[in-house]
């Protein structure tokens, strides 16, 4: 990779994590002051009726992905007119969704609000106009989505992370003027949620016809174009809708077999998860486009060093935030939730593993949609991690305990990575040896290495608050350390000496 690209990614990478920071500290204040200002059973009404309108999300599953990877390839291409024909054709697969979106929601969602919801009769009108509002809000985002898609395209991340943060600010804002209205908090604040929805989608939109030239809508459909388009939305929802599946399968099970109490340990594991995966998921998005771009330049062999690189950092990226919560797991969850539901700390710890995993195989499933050609690489996904469900049933059913499906998850996510890897290999010759020894290799040795000083020193170190403030400062020293060592290849750790003693030299001067 070039100095640039390494610049710009690096930089990337920081104002989606400083956006992440911010919308997770304002968004955590802002979801307690609301539910005190709305009061629990208002609180649970707009979520539940939000809710109906976000179970015909899966009109739109896939096509956010579909957008910025047809969008980006065209930009590595340096395609002028027909990345504009792929965002014109976005658009339109857009509003068509937003049509049958509102079809559905008017019928079949208004019947199940009014019909089949356990909502107060003294609040049902209420819930109505939070319904109505609802639609609006999710009409909006969908709307949005090619734009959005764009800016990621074009790696102008600061533009999304600042306009995402004034969004949740504005958030803020609506709370602090419920707290004076005297009108009904309920819808009033559906409504302002709306306009800051519409005043944000306006911003990007502005933003894009203004810096980029193919945001400019035209009626000129390319039929061969929005087939493709459509065939590859198809085959990602296939992959996203076997996710929730299994997400949602192994949950009934677990209901079925130990009861909600479980269920709620599950969950509380998955919300901590998904916090801290955030954060690498803000470095492959920065990633992404440079992958995409790079195959559509004909560059594979620059395009397989990302997917190298990448697969390596996000999994060392995310072994800092999680080694400490894998050490001091009871601690954390204590100090968080006061009473920590049964089999929480283990599944929690368990799910970690999965996650780290995971990171691996992102870029890796980025170059492959990079080709295109995913049927293959959907299906058999879909079918990998669909096993998770007869497999769990069958353990469970056999008297083990909860946690055991993700020891399953851990078993099928190490089967998906090898399957992604043998797809990306069959589309793009690549040596996987190489990967399986410089990727797996060193981030597993990476791994056991890093973990052992910590994992012994923690036995002496008490569950308080300053012990857990010393676990971090160790295990991020120890991570940094192995990761110097053992980790980097040579030459990386010579670019990193070199910045720092620049670093040194200009500070003295």
């Amino acid at each position: 990779m070039s100095h640039n690209t390494n610049k710009r990614i690096a930089q990337n990478t920081l104002f989606l994590y400083f956006r992440t920071l911010v919308i997770l500290l304002v968004s955590l204040y802002t979801s307690r002051v609301v539910l005190n200002v709305l009061g629990i059973d208002d609180y649970g009404i707009y979520n539940v009726v939000g809710g109906i309108v976000l179970m015909f999300q899966f009109l739109n599953v896939g096509m956010i992905d579909v957008s910025q990877r047809f969008l980006t390839y065209e930009l590595g291409k340096n395609d002028g007119q027909q990345l504009q024909k792929v965002f014109s054709t976005s658009l339109i697969i857009h509003l068509i969704i937003i049509f049958f979106l509102l079809i559905l929601a008017e019928t079949v969602g208004l019947w199940f609000l009014n019909h089949k919801m356990n909502i107060p009769t003294s609040r049902i009108i209420a819930a109505n106009w939070v319904f109505q509002f609802s639609i609006l809000t999710f009409i909006i985002k969908i709307f949005s989505v090619p734009y959005n898609a764009s800016i990621v395209a074009h790696e102008h991340m600061k533009v999304y992370a600042y306009v995402s943060i004034l969004e949740v600010i504005l958030q803020l804002a609506i709370v602090f003027l419920l707290k004076g209205s005297a009108s009904d908090k309920l819808i009033l604040y559906a409504i302002l949620m709306s306009f800051v929805t519409l005043l944000v989608s306006i911003m990007y939109t502005l933003y894009c016809k203004k810096y980029f030239k193919e945001c400019k809508f035209r009626n000129d459909i390319d039929k061969q174009l929005l087939h493709k388009m459509l065939s590859f939305a198809g085959w990602s929802f296939l992959g996203n809708i076997g996710y929730s599946l299994k997400m949602q399968g192994i949950n009934i099970l677990i209901n079925l077999f130990f009861g909600p109490a479980v269920n709620a340990a599950r969950g509380v594991a998955y919300q901590v998860n998904a916090g801290i995966y955030n954060f690498v998921s803000n470095f492959q998005i920065a990633m992404k486009p440079q992958i995409t771009k790079r195959y559509a330049m004909g560059d594979t062999n620059s395009m397989m060093v990302l997917v190298h690189n990448s697969s390596r950092y996000s999994f060392f990226l995310l072994l800092y935030l999680t080694l400490p919560v894998l050490i001091k797991t009871p601690y954390i969850l204590h100090l968080w939730l006061g009473i920590v539901p049964e089999y929480t700390v283990m599944f929690l710890r368990l799910v970690l593993i999965v996650t780290l995993i995971n990171s691996i195989t992102g870029p890796v499933a980025t170059a492959i949609q990079a080709k295109g050609k995913i049927k293959l690489f959907q299906t058999i996904i879909l079918v990998i991690t669909l096993l998770d469900i007869p497999i769990s049933y069958i353990v469970l059913k056999s008297g083990y305990p909860p946690y055991t499906v993700m020891y399953i998850s851990i078993l099928t996510e190490l089967i998906a990575l090898i399957a992604r890897i043998w797809i990306l290999n069959a589309l793009i010759p690549m040596h996987i040896s190489n990967f399986i020894i410089e990727v797996i290799g060193r981030s597993l040795l990476v791994f056991i290495l890093a973990a052992i000083i910590p994992t012994g020193l923690s036995q002496y170190i008490p569950d308080t608050f300053t012990g857990f403030i010393l676990i971090c400062i160790i295990t991020v020293s120890s991570t940094t350390i192995v990761l110097l060592t053992v980790g980097l290849k040579t030459a990386e750790r010579s670019l990193i000496y070199k910045k720092v003693i620049r670093t040194i030299q200009t500070t003295k001067s």
